[in-house]
Protein backbone atom coordinates (compact mmCIF):
# COMPACT_ATOMS: atom_id res chain seq x y z
CA UNK A 1 0.00 0.00 0.00
CA UNK A 2 1.40 3.50 -0.63
CA UNK A 3 0.07 7.15 -1.49
CA UNK A 4 -2.96 9.07 0.19
CA UNK A 5 -5.73 7.21 1.09
CA UNK A 6 -9.09 8.76 -0.94
CA UNK A 7 -10.14 10.87 1.94
CA UNK A 8 -6.72 12.49 1.82
CA UNK A 9 -6.92 12.78 -1.75
CA UNK A 10 -10.35 14.40 -2.07
CA UNK A 11 -8.85 16.89 0.58
CA UNK A 12 -5.84 18.05 -1.48
CA UNK A 13 -7.69 18.29 -4.70
CA UNK A 14 -10.98 19.36 -3.18
CA UNK A 15 -9.90 23.73 -4.02
CA UNK A 16 -10.00 23.08 -7.81
CA UNK A 17 -12.51 24.84 -10.13
CA UNK A 18 -15.10 23.29 -12.28
CA UNK A 19 -15.81 23.75 -15.89
CA UNK A 20 -19.16 22.72 -17.99
CA UNK A 21 -18.89 18.46 -19.11
CA UNK A 22 -20.34 17.33 -23.01
CA UNK A 23 -21.40 13.69 -23.83
CA UNK A 24 -19.93 12.89 -26.90
CA UNK A 25 -23.32 12.98 -28.88
CA UNK A 26 -22.33 17.02 -28.42
CA UNK A 27 -19.39 16.65 -30.03
CA UNK A 28 -17.60 19.35 -31.70
CA UNK A 29 -13.63 20.40 -31.67
CA UNK A 30 -11.32 20.54 -28.35
CA UNK A 31 -11.29 24.52 -27.91
CA UNK A 32 -7.41 25.72 -27.33
CA UNK A 33 -6.46 25.56 -23.83
CA UNK A 34 -9.02 22.43 -22.93
CA UNK A 35 -8.33 19.07 -21.93
CA UNK A 36 -10.89 16.11 -22.94
CA UNK A 37 -11.46 13.39 -20.77
CA UNK A 38 -12.72 10.12 -22.84
CA UNK A 39 -15.76 8.14 -20.34
CA UNK A 40 -16.54 4.61 -22.31
CA UNK A 41 -19.10 2.61 -20.07
CA UNK A 42 -19.99 -0.99 -21.31
CA UNK A 43 -24.06 -0.74 -21.07
CA UNK A 44 -27.57 0.10 -19.81
CA UNK A 45 -28.25 -3.69 -18.77
CA UNK A 46 -26.77 -3.02 -15.41
CA UNK A 47 -28.26 0.35 -13.81
CA UNK A 48 -25.60 1.57 -12.29
CA UNK A 49 -23.25 2.85 -14.74
CA UNK A 50 -25.83 5.21 -16.12
CA UNK A 51 -27.82 6.54 -12.95
CA UNK A 52 -24.48 6.45 -10.70
CA UNK A 53 -21.08 6.47 -12.66
CA UNK A 54 -21.53 8.60 -14.89
CA UNK A 55 -23.30 11.47 -13.17
CA UNK A 56 -20.59 11.12 -10.51
CA UNK A 57 -17.63 11.10 -12.66
CA UNK A 58 -18.82 14.08 -14.59
CA UNK A 59 -19.61 15.93 -11.23
CA UNK A 60 -16.07 15.03 -9.82
CA UNK A 61 -14.35 16.08 -13.27
CA UNK A 62 -15.90 19.73 -13.24
CA UNK A 63 -15.14 19.68 -9.42
CA UNK A 64 -11.29 19.20 -9.79
CA UNK A 65 -10.69 20.46 -13.56
CA UNK A 66 -11.41 24.04 -15.01
CA UNK A 67 -10.22 23.10 -18.20
CA UNK A 68 -11.63 20.43 -18.61
CA UNK A 69 -14.45 18.16 -20.38
CA UNK A 70 -15.94 14.80 -20.87
CA UNK A 71 -17.35 13.10 -23.78
CA UNK A 72 -18.97 9.90 -23.45
CA UNK A 73 -20.17 6.71 -24.97
CA UNK A 74 -21.96 3.59 -24.01
CA UNK A 75 -21.29 0.33 -25.93
CA UNK A 76 -24.71 -1.00 -25.18
CA UNK A 77 -22.25 -4.32 -23.96
CA UNK A 78 -21.15 -4.66 -27.40
CA UNK A 79 -17.08 -5.07 -28.04
CA UNK A 80 -16.73 -3.75 -31.76
CA UNK A 81 -18.77 -0.37 -30.95
CA UNK A 82 -16.53 0.37 -28.27
CA UNK A 83 -13.71 -0.33 -30.39
CA UNK A 84 -15.42 2.17 -32.89
CA UNK A 85 -16.26 4.51 -29.94
CA UNK A 86 -12.75 4.05 -28.70
CA UNK A 87 -11.04 4.85 -32.13
CA UNK A 88 -13.23 7.79 -32.64
CA UNK A 89 -12.14 9.89 -29.03
CA UNK A 90 -8.48 8.71 -30.23
CA UNK A 91 -8.86 10.22 -33.85
CA UNK A 92 -9.98 13.66 -31.83
CA UNK A 93 -7.23 13.68 -29.44
CA UNK A 94 -8.39 13.09 -26.10
CA UNK A 95 -6.31 14.00 -23.34
CA UNK A 96 -6.91 10.98 -21.10
CA UNK A 97 -9.50 7.75 -21.71
CA UNK A 98 -11.53 6.66 -18.36
CA UNK A 99 -12.49 2.74 -19.86
CA UNK A 100 -14.44 0.40 -18.49
CA UNK A 101 -13.85 -2.19 -20.64
CA UNK A 102 -16.53 -4.41 -22.44
CA UNK A 103 -13.86 -7.08 -23.80
CA UNK A 104 -10.51 -6.76 -22.48
CA UNK A 105 -9.09 -8.85 -25.35
CA UNK A 106 -11.28 -7.39 -27.93
CA UNK A 107 -10.19 -3.78 -26.95
CA UNK A 108 -6.34 -4.57 -26.17
CA UNK A 109 -5.10 -3.05 -29.40
CA UNK A 110 -7.39 -0.12 -28.75
CA UNK A 111 -5.42 0.37 -25.79
CA UNK A 112 -2.79 0.33 -27.96
CA UNK A 113 -3.43 2.75 -30.09
CA UNK A 114 -4.29 5.16 -27.83
CA UNK A 115 -0.44 4.52 -26.11
CA UNK A 116 0.65 5.29 -29.33
CA UNK A 117 -1.37 8.90 -29.13
CA UNK A 118 0.31 9.55 -26.01
CA UNK A 119 -2.88 9.24 -24.19
CA UNK A 120 -3.02 7.37 -21.15
CA UNK A 121 -6.07 5.52 -20.44
CA UNK A 122 -7.87 4.77 -17.07
CA UNK A 123 -9.46 1.24 -16.39
CA UNK A 124 -12.64 1.82 -14.59
CA UNK A 125 -14.32 -0.80 -12.60
CA UNK A 126 -12.62 -3.55 -14.95
CA UNK A 127 -9.22 -3.96 -15.78
CA UNK A 128 -8.41 -3.69 -19.41
CA UNK A 129 -5.67 -5.75 -21.05
CA UNK A 130 -2.41 -3.44 -22.49
CA UNK A 131 -0.63 -1.09 -21.37
CA UNK A 132 -3.18 1.43 -18.64
CA UNK A 133 -1.67 3.28 -16.78
CA UNK A 134 -3.86 3.43 -13.98
CA UNK A 135 -7.13 1.02 -12.53
CA UNK A 136 -9.70 1.80 -9.78
CA UNK A 137 -12.26 -0.62 -8.45
CA UNK A 138 -13.68 -2.49 -5.92
CA UNK A 139 -11.54 -5.59 -4.64
CA UNK A 140 -13.54 -8.17 -6.45
CA UNK A 141 -12.19 -10.85 -3.97
CA UNK A 142 -14.15 -9.56 -1.36
CA UNK A 143 -17.09 -8.77 -3.07
CA UNK A 144 -17.60 -12.77 -3.55
CA UNK A 145 -15.82 -13.95 -0.44
CA UNK A 146 -18.66 -11.04 0.91
CA UNK A 147 -21.44 -13.30 -1.28
CA UNK A 148 -20.51 -16.49 -0.12
CA UNK A 149 -20.01 -15.91 3.28
CA UNK A 150 -23.72 -14.27 3.66
CA UNK A 151 -25.27 -17.31 1.35
CA UNK A 152 -23.98 -19.48 3.98
CA UNK A 153 -25.46 -17.73 7.01
CA UNK A 154 -28.59 -17.17 4.38
CA UNK A 155 -28.28 -21.23 4.70
CA UNK A 156 -28.28 -21.62 7.78
CA UNK A 157 -28.02 -25.37 8.74
CA UNK A 158 -27.75 -26.27 4.98
CA UNK A 159 -24.60 -24.76 4.68
CA UNK A 160 -23.21 -27.70 5.80
CA UNK A 161 -23.14 -30.05 2.58
CA UNK A 162 -25.93 -28.31 0.86
CA UNK A 163 -26.54 -27.61 -2.71
CA UNK A 164 -26.09 -24.37 -4.08
CA UNK A 165 -26.16 -23.18 -7.87
CA UNK A 166 -23.69 -20.44 -8.84
CA UNK A 167 -25.24 -18.05 -11.74
CA UNK A 168 -21.96 -15.74 -12.72
CA UNK A 169 -21.10 -12.81 -14.68
CA UNK A 170 -19.95 -12.58 -18.29
CA UNK A 171 -17.29 -14.61 -19.45
CA UNK A 172 -15.44 -12.12 -21.19
CA UNK A 173 -15.73 -9.38 -18.03
CA UNK A 174 -12.36 -10.24 -16.00
CA UNK A 175 -14.68 -8.98 -13.12
CA UNK A 176 -17.20 -12.22 -13.27
CA UNK A 177 -14.19 -15.09 -12.62
CA UNK A 178 -12.36 -12.33 -10.06
CA UNK A 179 -16.13 -12.55 -7.98
CA UNK A 180 -16.58 -16.61 -8.65
CA UNK A 181 -13.06 -17.38 -7.58
CA UNK A 182 -13.53 -15.08 -4.00
CA UNK A 183 -16.88 -16.60 -3.60
CA UNK A 184 -15.41 -20.24 -4.26
CA UNK A 185 -12.96 -19.68 -1.44
CA UNK A 186 -15.61 -19.67 0.62
CA UNK A 187 -17.89 -21.91 -0.35
CA UNK A 188 -15.84 -24.86 -1.53
CA UNK A 189 -15.36 -26.60 0.92
CA UNK A 190 -18.73 -25.63 2.94
CA UNK A 191 -21.46 -26.58 0.45
CA UNK A 192 -21.76 -28.70 -3.13
CA UNK A 193 -21.69 -26.84 -6.04
CA UNK A 194 -24.47 -28.44 -8.30
CA UNK A 195 -24.38 -26.25 -10.91
CA UNK A 196 -22.79 -23.11 -12.71
CA UNK A 197 -23.72 -20.61 -15.27
CA UNK A 198 -22.20 -17.81 -17.05
CA UNK A 199 -24.66 -15.08 -17.60
CA UNK A 200 -23.84 -13.22 -21.32
CA UNK A 201 -24.12 -9.47 -21.12
CA UNK A 202 -25.08 -9.75 -17.26
CA UNK A 203 -28.38 -10.05 -18.45
CA UNK A 204 -31.71 -10.72 -16.23
CA UNK A 205 -33.35 -12.82 -19.11
CA UNK A 206 -30.34 -15.16 -19.20
CA UNK A 207 -29.75 -15.95 -15.75
CA UNK A 208 -33.53 -16.31 -15.58
CA UNK A 209 -32.95 -18.97 -17.93
CA UNK A 210 -29.78 -20.47 -16.22
CA UNK A 211 -31.80 -21.06 -13.22
CA UNK A 212 -34.91 -22.34 -15.20
CA UNK A 213 -32.52 -25.45 -16.29
CA UNK A 214 -31.20 -25.41 -13.09
CA UNK A 215 -34.92 -25.98 -11.56
CA UNK A 216 -35.76 -28.78 -14.32
CA UNK A 217 -33.10 -30.58 -13.78
CA UNK A 218 -32.14 -30.72 -9.86
CA UNK A 219 -35.46 -30.29 -8.77
CA UNK A 220 -35.85 -27.40 -6.47
CA UNK A 221 -35.61 -29.59 -3.14
CA UNK A 222 -31.88 -30.04 -4.34
CA UNK A 223 -31.69 -25.95 -4.37
CA UNK A 224 -30.53 -24.91 -1.09
CA UNK A 225 -28.95 -21.42 -1.84
CA UNK A 226 -28.19 -19.84 -5.06
CA UNK A 227 -25.19 -17.53 -5.80
CA UNK A 228 -26.38 -14.74 -8.49
CA UNK A 229 -23.15 -12.66 -9.06
CA UNK A 230 -24.82 -9.16 -9.76
CA UNK A 231 -28.55 -7.78 -8.94
CA UNK A 232 -29.60 -8.13 -12.34
CA UNK A 233 -28.81 -11.73 -12.55
CA UNK A 234 -30.60 -12.42 -9.11
CA UNK A 235 -33.49 -10.80 -10.16
CA UNK A 236 -33.77 -13.41 -13.62
CA UNK A 237 -33.03 -16.20 -10.46
CA UNK A 238 -35.68 -14.93 -8.26
CA UNK A 239 -38.40 -14.62 -10.98
CA UNK A 240 -37.61 -18.07 -12.29
CA UNK A 241 -37.63 -19.75 -8.99
CA UNK A 242 -41.20 -18.00 -8.51
CA UNK A 243 -42.53 -19.07 -11.69
CA UNK A 244 -41.94 -22.97 -10.46
CA UNK A 245 -43.45 -22.14 -7.43
CA UNK A 246 -40.71 -22.98 -5.36
CA UNK A 247 -41.22 -22.45 -1.77
CA UNK A 248 -39.57 -21.26 0.55
CA UNK A 249 -37.38 -19.32 -1.77
CA UNK A 250 -33.83 -20.28 -1.18
CA UNK A 251 -31.26 -17.50 -0.16
CA UNK A 252 -30.12 -15.51 -3.34
CA UNK A 253 -27.11 -13.35 -3.42
CA UNK A 254 -26.40 -10.40 -5.15
CA UNK A 255 -24.09 -7.32 -5.84
CA UNK A 256 -24.89 -3.26 -6.61
CA UNK A 257 -27.87 -2.40 -4.48
CA UNK A 258 -29.94 -1.95 -6.99
CA UNK A 259 -33.22 -0.46 -6.12
CA UNK A 260 -35.23 -2.99 -7.06
CA UNK A 261 -32.71 -5.76 -5.36
CA UNK A 262 -32.87 -3.70 -2.13
CA UNK A 263 -37.01 -4.17 -2.00
CA UNK A 264 -36.43 -7.25 -2.88
CA UNK A 265 -34.73 -7.65 0.04
CA UNK A 266 -37.38 -5.95 2.09
CA UNK A 267 -39.73 -8.68 1.15
CA UNK A 268 -37.65 -11.69 1.62
CA UNK A 269 -37.01 -12.69 -1.59
CA UNK A 270 -33.69 -12.08 -2.38
CA UNK A 271 -31.18 -12.41 0.68
CA UNK A 272 -28.48 -9.75 -0.19
CA UNK A 273 -26.58 -7.45 -1.92
CA UNK A 274 -22.95 -6.04 -2.34
CA UNK A 275 -22.73 -2.07 -1.70
CA UNK A 276 -20.22 -0.82 -3.88
CA UNK A 277 -20.03 3.31 -2.82
CA UNK A 278 -19.89 4.08 -6.44
CA UNK A 279 -19.04 7.75 -5.80
CA UNK A 280 -16.19 6.50 -4.07
CA UNK A 281 -14.98 4.93 -7.18
CA UNK A 282 -15.69 7.55 -9.59
CA UNK A 283 -14.12 10.55 -7.60
CA UNK A 284 -11.15 8.14 -7.64
CA UNK A 285 -11.25 7.83 -11.27
CA UNK A 286 -12.04 11.22 -12.45
CA UNK A 287 -8.71 13.04 -9.80
CA UNK A 288 -6.49 9.81 -11.87
CA UNK A 289 -7.74 11.06 -15.34
CA UNK A 290 -7.49 14.45 -14.26
CA UNK A 291 -3.77 14.25 -13.26
CA UNK A 292 -3.15 12.21 -16.22
CA UNK A 293 -4.85 14.35 -18.77
CA UNK A 294 -2.53 17.03 -17.25
CA UNK A 295 0.60 15.40 -17.70
CA UNK A 296 1.22 14.71 -13.98
CA UNK A 297 1.91 11.80 -12.60
CA UNK A 298 -0.65 9.87 -10.06
CA UNK A 299 2.15 8.37 -7.45
CA UNK A 300 0.09 10.29 -5.01
CA UNK A 301 -3.40 8.88 -5.68
CA UNK A 302 -2.75 4.90 -5.63
CA UNK A 303 -2.88 2.56 -2.74
CA UNK A 304 -1.62 -0.50 -4.77
CA UNK A 305 -0.92 -2.14 -8.06
CA UNK A 306 -2.24 -5.38 -9.99
CA UNK A 307 -1.08 -7.43 -12.87
CA UNK A 308 -3.04 -7.65 -15.77
CA UNK A 309 -2.71 -10.94 -18.13
CA UNK A 310 -0.32 -8.26 -20.37
CA UNK A 311 0.89 -5.97 -17.89
CA UNK A 312 2.64 -6.39 -14.26
CA UNK A 313 1.81 -3.74 -11.68
CA UNK A 314 -1.10 -1.87 -12.75
CA UNK A 315 -1.03 1.69 -10.48
CA UNK A 316 -4.29 1.15 -8.89
CA UNK A 317 -6.53 1.90 -6.20
CA UNK A 318 -8.94 -0.80 -4.83
CA UNK A 319 -12.14 -0.01 -2.31
CA UNK A 320 -13.95 -1.89 0.00
CA UNK A 321 -17.39 -3.14 -0.58
CA UNK A 322 -19.93 -4.24 1.78
CA UNK A 323 -22.31 -6.68 2.45
CA UNK A 324 -25.91 -5.71 2.96
CA UNK A 325 -28.80 -7.24 4.34
CA UNK A 326 -32.24 -7.41 5.34
CA UNK A 327 -30.77 -5.97 8.80
CA UNK A 328 -28.56 -3.93 7.62
CA UNK A 329 -30.30 -1.62 4.93
CA UNK A 330 -30.92 1.20 7.65
CA UNK A 331 -26.97 1.95 8.60
CA UNK A 332 -25.77 1.56 4.71
CA UNK A 333 -27.81 2.50 2.69
CA UNK A 334 -30.27 4.61 3.86
CA UNK A 335 -28.01 6.69 6.61
CA UNK A 336 -25.56 7.28 3.84
CA UNK A 337 -28.09 8.70 1.23
CA UNK A 338 -28.29 6.35 -1.13
CA UNK A 339 -31.75 6.06 -0.82
CA UNK A 340 -34.60 7.24 1.17
CA UNK A 341 -37.10 5.11 3.31
CA UNK A 342 -39.61 6.57 1.12
CA UNK A 343 -37.90 5.23 -2.15
CA UNK A 344 -37.08 1.48 -0.68
CA UNK A 345 -40.95 2.03 0.91
CA UNK A 346 -43.58 1.77 -1.94
CA UNK A 347 -47.17 1.39 -0.16
CA UNK A 348 -46.99 -2.65 -0.99
CA UNK A 349 -43.76 -2.58 1.18
CA UNK A 350 -44.43 -0.92 4.01
CA UNK A 351 -45.32 -3.85 6.60
CA UNK A 352 -42.39 -5.66 5.51
CA UNK A 353 -40.17 -2.76 5.74
CA UNK A 354 -41.95 -2.09 9.53
CA UNK A 355 -40.51 -5.23 9.96
CA UNK A 356 -36.98 -4.67 8.84
CA UNK A 357 -37.35 -1.51 11.16
CA UNK A 358 -37.40 0.87 8.23
CA UNK A 359 -39.80 3.52 9.46
CA UNK A 360 -40.64 7.28 8.19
Amino acid sequence: MRGLGLRGVAGLLAVLLAVSLAGCSEGGGEGEGELTIGLLLPSRAVPRWEKWDRPQIEKRVKELCSECRVVYANAENDAASQRQQMTSMITRGVSALLLDVVDPKALRSSVHAAQREGIPVVAYDRLAEGPVSGFVSFDGAQVGRLQGQELLKGMGARADGGGVVMVNGDPSSPNAAWYEDGARTVLQDEVRILKSYSTLGWRTENAHDHMSAAISALGPGAIDGVLAANDSIAAGVVSALKSARVTPLPPVTGQDADLDAVQRIVEGEQYMTVYKPFRQEAEAAAAMAVALARGNDIDSLVTTTVDSPTTEDVPAILLTPTAVTRETIGRTLVRTGVYTVGQICTPKLRPACARAGLAR
